[in-house]
């Protein structure tokens, strides 16, 4: 009969990491998965030498120096910084919302000037009409009033 140290149930990336860890620490794991493969939900398959994201897309944030050299020594992670944009009427802005999305909107340059703006709004918002959909959760009621794509209908 094996005998094993730990059970792991999920290789996942805490599922794995830790069965990393205790192994490299001379305890035996038993890591067993309903999936057919180890990696959970970041788990890619090689397709014609493509990693593809079986279970989609994927990006692992930290500024932490150690964390970072941690996750590279088992496997090479690629520098990523995630810069989405919103377009609207041929207009792109960057989200999430900061300083260079107010710029864009009001021409504002300090976070005075933007809080300044954001505060002016929540007067006028109390007379705006509802937006045709839900805000994005997350955004503030006075924000979301002044938000050209709500507003300019």
């Amino acid at each position: 009969m094996n005998k094993y140290d730990y059970l792991i149930v999920g290789s996942g990336l805490f599922g794995a990491t830790f069965a990393h860890l205790a192994t490299k620490q001379g305890k035996k794991c038993l890591v067993i998965d309903k999936r057919p493969h180890l990696g959970g939900n970041v788990y890619c398959e090689n397709i014609e030498g493509i990693n593809v994201h079986k279970y989609g897309a994927h990006i692992f944030h930290t500024n932490n120096k150690d964390v970072w050299d941690f996750v590279n020594s088992i496997v090479e992670f690629n520098r990523y910084t995630n810069s989405p944009v919103a377009n609207y009427k041929g207009k792109l802005y960057n989200l999430p919302f900061n300083m260079n999305t107010f710029h864009q909107m009001w021409g504002v340059r300090t976070p005075e000037e933007a809080k300044l703006r954001i505060s002016s709004a929540t007067v006028a918002s109390s007379c705006a009409p509802s937006p045709p959909f839900p805000p994005p959760p997350g955004l503030t009621t006075p924000a979301n009033s002044s938000i050209p794509s709500w507003n300019n209908q």
